[in-house]
């Protein structure tokens, strides 16, 4: 006796069940997966070959191949080789695929020809909670995240970032040719040449260099936005968090329920900021969640006017932040929010009681701009405190209203902003972590937009517990809600501690 839990001799004669079906739980993630989509329209999705061919050999249905990748991204197996590997050893995906095994050619090309039907199908899945009543809520937080590209740092160019490699090679020729100098004044003559050569071959590599940066440089000037990326054509370098810090990747955006903490709606651009993604997103989310009305809380980063109006014509309501584009706070001055607005009299008024009355109206960027000042500033106690020059002028936007409105709120409900927090970047940071260091495989943003709504898909889809459903619902939708309502419940009681 060997004191610890033996297993069974390799050699020993199992008799397997003649049923897949016995190897797999009644509870089993696979079920749902292989319920969700045997409930959708592959057609109406715009699956390739939905329907088979009438000649020709017979191929495999959309529908087994989006159940393997739906379980490979559940399972973090998004790589298509790895799938395959999975369809003949995995007795879950036995049971999924019918014992199929198709080439990893085959399961890429299937990404390749339904990306868009693929983002559908992630659609599709906020459609179905909303149907059966997951989706109650009528806020949601939206937020944008870097993820990495495949395109290292030295496979990104910009003006900026070329000048500044050519003046490091340069210094570096300089150097060189100082040590060939010194070296040919050296009295042995063998040791000198063999030196010499090494040198000079060091010197051509380093022209070499100079001379392909160059020709990059005269490539930007094509560029529309100033940046070229040599792996994935369209991945751009975007600051992060981290002070003076950049990574070459794309701009993902999403939209989480505030209520049951789950993607609606999300997008991945390759804009490095967020300033004209709050309409979109927003309006995205509230399609998703089928509502007349709804609001929208954000980070300062979305503050557009332009958003802020579409949103509210629109029938949301958004809250965030306005950012202090001015440096006068930190020097001690006041600052535009020192002004308070007389509505009725169409007045502001400083912070010594002075009146800065409307003077005319213009437009900026599209925007109709109102223009206020007073002419007594010059005699002013505190004028070192306000202006530089000889009057304050303020601007105010014809629909400033609106971003009053926000700062009410923001000010009556101050947990609104730790909401936010909570809710949507909970989800960036598991799905990074599902992702790995390398976050983004497929190149292109077609393509990463398809990766990222697998990623999404999988994780609304993540959920593990249940709660009993009426039995008026129908049954086929019932593992469905086995994906959000409990874990809605889990993901509240973690923020609420």
């Amino acid at each position: 006796m060997s004191g610890f839990i033996e297993g069974v001799d390799r050699n020993q004669v199992t008799l397997f069940p003649d049923r897949v079906e016995d190897w797999i739980d009644e509870d089993s993630l696979v079920r749902v997966v292989d319920l969700f989509v045997d409930e959708l329209d592959l057609a109406d999705l715009g699956f390739a070959r939905a329907s088979h061919a009438r000649t020709g050999r017979p191929g495999y249905h959309p529908s087994v191949l989006l159940k393997l990748f739906i379980y490979g991204y559940l399972n973090r197996v998004p790589s298509s080789r790895a799938l395959e590997r999975e369809a003949g050893r995995n007795v879950e995906v036995m049971w999924l695929m019918g014992r199929l095994i198709p080439d990893h050619k085959t399961i890429a090309d299937f990404w390749r020809d339904n990306g868009a039907a693929i983002r559908k199908t992630c659609a599709g899945f906020v459609q179905i909670c909303r149907q059966i009543g997951v989706l109650k809520g009528d806020c949601v937080a939206i937020d944008g995240s870097r993820f990495k590209a495949v395109n290292n740092r030295d496979k990104n160019f910009t003006k900026g970032k070329i000048a500044s490699r050519i003046a490091h090679l340069e210094a570096g020729i300089d150097r060189y040719l100082e040590e060939m100098v010194r070296i040919d004044r050296q009295d042995k003559v063998e040791a000198r040449e063999e030196k010499i050569a090494n040198l000079a071959r060091r010197y051509g590599r380093i022209r070499q260099e100079i001379q392909r940066l160059q020709e990059m440089d005269q490539a930007l000037n094509d560029a529309p936005d100033g940046q070229i990326s040599l792996t994935d054509a369209e991945a751009r370098a975007m600051a992060t968090s981290a002070r003076g810090s950049r990574l070459i990747g794309y701009n993902t955006q999403s939209a989480v329920d505030t209520e049951t903490h789950l993607i609606v709606a999300h997008d991945v651009t390759n804009t490095g900021h967020d300033r004209d993604q709050l309409a979109p997103m927003a309006q995205a989310a509230k399609a998703g969640l089928g509502r007349d009305e709804m609001k929208a809380v954000a980070d300062r980063g979305y503050f557009s006017g332009r958003d802020i109006l579409a949103c509210h014509e629109d029938g949301i309501t958004t809250t965030l932040p306005r950012p202090e584009t001015s440096g006068n706070r930190r020097k001690g001055m006041y600052v535009k929010a020192d002004f308070a607005y007389d509505t009725a009299a169409d007045v502001y008024r400083c912070p010594v009681g002075e009146t800065l009355t409307y003077r005319y109206t213009t437009e900026e960027a599209g925007l109709i701009l109102r223009r206020y000042w007073t002419n007594m500033c010059a005699d002013c106690p505190v004028k070192a405190r306000c202006t530089t020059g000889n009057e304050r002028r303020i601007t105010r936007w014809e629909h400033e209203h609106l971003v009053d409105e926000m700062r009410e709120r923001m000010s009556c409900d101050p947990s609104l902003m730790r909401l936010r927090r909570s809710t949507v970047e909970h989800p960036f940071g598991t799905i990074k972590a599902w992702m790995g260091a390398t976050h983004f495989r497929m190149r292109r943003l077609t393509h990463v937009r398809t990766e990222m709504a697998l990623h999404v898909l999988a994780y609304c889809g993540s959920a593990s517990k249940c709660a009993p459903p009426p039995l008026t619902w129908p049954n086929a939708l019932i593992p469905i809600l086995f994906f959000a309502t409990e874990w809605g419940q889990d993901r509240r009681r973690v923020h609420s501690r």
